[in-house]
C-alpha cells in the first residue's frame, strides 16, 4: 500500500473519531421531521418510555427547552467588568443540561460510568432517571410535564420549597414547555401513522 493511501485512510480514520454530530435537527417545531431525521433519537425516547415511563413527547419539549438539540450545548460565559470573561454561569453540558455533580450522581447510580452528556441516548436515560426521582421523592407524575420541568429546573429541594413560585419567568417556561410537549405528542400520533 503506498504511503499517500496510508496517510489518506489514517486520515479519514481519524477524522471519523473526531467529534460528534452537534447541530440540531433542521425543524425543531416538528416532532416528525425531529425523528425521522435524527432516529437514533426515537430509538433513546422509546428506551427512556420503556425503563422509566416517560412519553417521547416530554422528553423531547424538555431538551428543547434546555439544549434545542444541541448536543454540546453550554451556558454562556460569564464577564468581569463586562471585557473579563470568569467562566461560564453553571456546569450545565450537553442536551439535558445535566449539572457536573448530578451527572456524577446518576454515573453512581446507574453504573454507566462511561456516560457522556452529549450523546442522546445517555441524556435521555439520564432525564427519566431525574425524573424517576421527582416521582418517588416529590411525587410528581413522570409525565406531568410542568412539575417535572420545575423540578429538573430548580432541584428536588429547590421544588420542595416552592422555590419556583416566586419565578415568574420560569412558571411561563414551564407552561411553554407543557405546551410543547402537547404539540409534539400530537404531531408523534400522526407521523406514526405515515
Amino acid at each position: 500500500m503506498s504511503r499517500i493511501l496510508r496517510a489518506a485512510m489514517i486520515l479519514l480514520l481519524v477524522a471519523s473519531c473526531g467529534g460528534g454530530r452537534y447541530e440540531p435537527p433542521r425543524d425543531l417545531e416538528n416532532a416528525c421531521s425531529i425523528v425521522k431525521e435524527r432516529p437514533k433519537y426515537l430509538r433513546a425516547f422509546k428506551d427512556v418510555e420503556r425503563r422509566y415511563g416517560v412519553r417521547p413527547e416530554v422528553l423531547m419539549a424538555m431538551i428543547h427547552q434546555e439544549s434545542k438539540f444541541i448536543g454540546n450545548a453550554r451556558t454562556p460565559h460569564t464577564y468581569a467588568l463586562k471585557i473579563i470573561p470568569m467562566g461560564r454561569q453553571s456546569s450545565a453540558y450537553g442536551y439535558s443540561q445535566a449539572l457536573d455533580g448530578t451527572w456524577e450522581d446518576y454515573k453512581r447510580e446507574t453504573g454507566n460510568r462511561r456516560a457522556k452528556r452529549d450523546n442522546i441516548k445517555h441524556a435521555t436515560d439520564f432525564m427519566g432517571w431525574y425524573m424517576a426521582k421527582s416521582n418517588a421523592k416529590l411525587g410528581i407524575g413522570m409525565n406531568d410535564v410542568r412539575n417535572q420541568y420545575l423540578a429538573y429546573h430548580d432541584g428536588h429541594a429547590g421544588f420542595a420549597r416552592g422555590s419556583y413560585q416566586s419565578k415568574t419567568w420560569l412558571l411561563a417556561v414551564a407552561d411553554n414547555v407543557q405546551t410543547r410537549a402537547l404539540t409534539y405528542g400530537v404531531q408523534l400520533q400522526t407521523c406514526s401513522r405515515r
